[in-house]
């Protein structure tokens, strides 16, 4: 809305005695400037409402009134507990992030789809949310039921992008990391173009999910994979610097650097408040939407595959679920009880259960995570 206000008023000023009092406003046509605006705003935002919402949570007693899995096995049976800390705090992140986008970005096709797709992400998170606090259980909904959602929403996604011609190579030439050319093109390529895509957006929408379990670990992870998404954004949508470094060029795509800079601000005014002891946790509602708008962002810039290394954390907690899930239900089926190949799962878990105090998995995480995002900016030079 800044943008078209500010090139409104430029064209209205335009050769008259206004015209030098307002050329500032021309600042609004670069991204960069714009990306600055929209990190600020979110995290002014959070810093504001953040407490209403924190109290107003409280109040209607939205709170994890249930132990959570590491309490209910006696993990944090010597630690504060975090039962009645208030949930749904994604709310916070959700409101601030497609605010500021809708402020300070140019609206595009790109941006309404990302930003539409977090909300229906975020909608399904607060139901899972809610339906935990109604049932005072660490269930929530069904897992078929999400799954439903989140794969009817991503598959309506790669066939819009592939049906539309604009954005039919986002589906149809299938990008890798590393290598500058397309791997696969035509039929082949649009069958594993759809499947990349609904895989990079259910995968990443509860990959981060999966995370989500430790305090700031979650949007900590986040805000490290957003800093790269921010880098690939800009550069996807600028002509010059992608023929430059020889990566796909997607018009429009620019501004999705505005949608990652609200994300960072809103992700950093919530960390304020969820940072160990947390006074808010994200619930479904943030981590699903915030893992939602990573995937969504890493097919409109014709890169999926670079979520996997950028998100190296993500991945690594998601296999461990996949992995202990398996070998459980293989070996009762063999032996007659179950057995496990981690302490606990999610990863994080597992090393709580080895001794690690919390704040030390959450910052080696960190480090890792960090690891992760250099290993795919050398992408950008390595192809």
């Amino acid at each position: 809305m800044v943008y078209y206000l500010s090139q409104w008023l430029l064209d209205r000023s335009q050769d008259t005695a206004w015209d030098d009092a307002l050329s500032f406003l021309r600042l609004f046509r670069y991204i960069s400037f714009r990306a600055g605006g929209a990190a600020i705003t979110a995290l002014l935002l959070c810093w504001w409402f953040g407490p209403k919402i924190i109290a107003w949570l409280k109040r209607l007693k939205f709170g994890q009134n249930y132990l959570d899995k590491a309490e209910e096995t006696g993990l944090l049976a010597a630690r504060i507990s975090k039962k009645g800390t208030p949930t749904m705090g994604g709310i916070m992140i959700v409101a601030a992030m497609d605010f500021s986008a809708l402020l300070w970005a140019q609206w595009n096709t790109l941006v309404v789809l990302t930003l539409l797709s977090v909300l229906v992400l975020a909608g399904l998170g607060f139901y899972d949310d809610w339906a935990k606090i109604a049932q005072q259980s660490n269930k929530g909904t069904a897992e078929h039921v999400k799954l439903v959602v989140q794969f009817t929403l991503a598959a309506f996604i790669a066939v819009y992008l592939w049906r539309v011609p604009a954005t039919s190579k986002l589906i149809s030439d299938v990008m890798v990391p590393f290598y500058k050319y397309p791997v696969a093109i035509g039929a082949v390529g649009v069958v594993i173009g759809l499947a990349l895509t609904v895989l990079a957006i259910v995968g990443s929408s509860n990959a981060v999910n999966f995370t989500d379990g430790l305090d700031g670990l979650a949007i900590g992870c986040t805000l490290i994979v957003s800093f790269v998404f921010v880098v690939f954004t800009y550069i996807a949508g600028n002509y010059r610097l992608a023929a430059y470094l020889q990566t796909p060029y997607v018009p429009g795509a620019g501004e999705l650097t505005v949608i990652c800079t609200a994300m960072i601000g809103a992700g950093l005014g919530f960390l304020w408040f969820n940072c160990h002891p947390a006074q808010v946790f994200m619930g479904d509602t943030g981590s699903l939407a915030l893992g939602g708008a990573l995937g969504i962002m890493a097919v409109l810039i014709h890169q999926p595959l670079i979520l996997p290394i950028a998100g190296g954390v993500f991945v690594a907690e998601t296999v461990s679920v996949m992995i202990q899930r398996g070998y459980f239900k293989y070996t009762r089926r063999k032996y007659g009880q179950g057995r496990r190949i981690f302490l606990m799962a999610p990863l994080h878990h597992h090393f709580e259960k080895k001794g690690w105090h919390e704040s030390q998995v959450v910052a080696r995480f960190y480090i890792l995570c960090i690891l992760c995002a250099l290993v795919a900016l050398t992408t950008l030079k390595i192809r």
